[in-house]
């Protein structure tokens, strides 16, 4: 019997799980002596991958000094200094930061920063938020509420949960035309049609809905939900919790739609996953809707470790380290790699799809069933994979080296080519 309760696991059958007990650049190191290379950076979110010297300095410099200080009342330079940085390098009008302490939870700032900004200018009927199937949020309440609620994990939790507007995922490929996107589109001109008078934003995943399933769409998806946010006055919120500091090819996947939402969420990849840390941006507009001089207008949210300072420090050092080491090429490069190598021509009866996109690479088959004992294979030809659902995926540190992505790339595909 485990004392210890894993996530997303059912405990009676659980297989024993390897042990880690050290950590270097891509790879893990297991008590029983194996050393295998991570094809999933810890849940998308340890982008330059363990132990980089320069993020390591960064806490022990923050950790000799102090390691926790409440936001609320007190404020301290590496928190400053990191809302400065994001609002640098995100669009003009997103120019105030708040921060949470998971991505879940900066969903969660988002989507009440939403319904407070509508009540704070009268209209308090816009209380509703309008996602998208295959989406997914995070696990807390109001984020599995704007989660897919029929294919969804969280569809056991329907019945407790606030009833929101769900249009259909997008369909349209990347290489989509302005045509093909307006067909796609209108359902969610239909429902804005009915239920804006409700809705106080609509949030989506932009250009790749990750663990819905891992759907990649057009940007010019993007630019046309920004029109009709605009047109119908509702917020638009943009979860780049998954997509943000370059999965998707591009800093942020918005800049290759060229929009700006009214509200952002950061994660994951924000701390180069050192730390449980996030931040919802919200545009000059919406921040200007809680400055009164009724205290009640003020925004009604503070976890305990909001702009922690080891997190903020080692976030900023993040974002240094991204920009100082080129790592847009880099993934430029990985993508390229996983176009080439990966969505080669596969002839398997199980495979649907094989995509790639930005350092993303997706196989995906008919029967999640058919991925059955892959994390054991993996694990044997030393990567560390876990497939979820019916998909079969990487997405790696940007550090690995066109080898270290082959190896990845071999084992996946090997799963479907091997006699076993």
């Amino acid at each position: 019997m485990s004392q210890l309760w894993y996530p997303y696991t059912q405990m009676l059958n659980a297989p024993k799980m390897p042990c880690v007990v050290n950590a270097q650049g891509p790879y893990l190191e297991f008590a029983d002596g194996r050393r295998v290379l991570d094809a999933t950076s810890s849940w998308w979110c340890l982008i330059h991958g363990y132990k980089h010297p320069e993020l390591d300095q960064a806490l022990q410099d923050q950790a000799s000094r102090f390691a926790h200080v409440m936001l609320g009342g007190l404020t301290h330079e590496p928190a400053q200094a990191l809302a400065k940085a994001l609002v640098d390098i995100t669009p003009e009008p997103l120019n105030h930061v708040f921060f949470s302490d998971s991505g879940s939870v900066g969903v969660e700032v988002a989507l009440k920063m939403a319904v407070q900004y509508w009540h704070n200018r009268g209209q308090t009927n816009k209380q509703r938020i309008l996602a998208f199937y295959k989406s997914y949020h995070g696990d807390t309440s109001g984020c599995m509420a704007v989660c897919d609620p029929a294919e969804g994990m969280h569809h056991l939790f329907n019945h407790l949960l606030p009833q929101q507007i769900f249009a259909p995922a997008p369909s349209v490929g990347l290489d989509a035309s302005w045509q093909q996107v307006q067909e796609d589109i209108q359902p969610v001109r239909v429902l804005l049609q009915q239920h804006a008078h409700e809705t106080a934003a609509v949030i989506i995943e932009p250009l790749l809905q990750a663990a819905g399933g891992f759907n990649m769409y057009s940007p010019l998806y993007l630019q046309a939900l920004r029109e009709l946010c605009d047109e119908f006055e509702v917020l638009l919120i943009l979860d780049e919790v998954a997509t943000g500091f370059g999965r998707t090819g591009t800093c942020f996947a918005m800049d290759q739609a060229q929009i700006c939402p009214d509200i952002l969420v950061l994660g994951k990849g924000l701390t180069g996953g050192y730390l449980g840390h996030a931040a919802t941006l919200a545009q000059t507009h919406v921040y200007d809707a809680f400055l009164s001089q009724d205290n009640e207008r003020a925004f009604m949210h503070g976890p305990t470790f909001m702009g922690n300072p080891l997190a903020t420090a080692v976030a900023l050092r993040s974002l240094q380290v991204f920009q100082q080491d080129h790592y847009l090429q880099r993934i430029q490069n990985l993508q390229q790699q996983l176009q080439q190598e990966l969505c080669a021509p596969l002839a398997h009866e199980q495979v649907v799809d094989i995509r790639a996109f930005g350092a993303t690479g997706v196989i995906e088959v008919k029967d999640a069933q058919a991925l059955a004992g892959v994390q054991a294979y993996a694990l044997q030809e030393g990567v560390w994979l876990r497939s979820f659902g019916r998909y079969l995926y990487t997405m790696p540190a940007y550090i690995l080296t066109p080898e270290q992505m082959r190896h990845i790339i071999q084992v996946m595909r090997a799963w479907f080519t091997e006699e076993r």
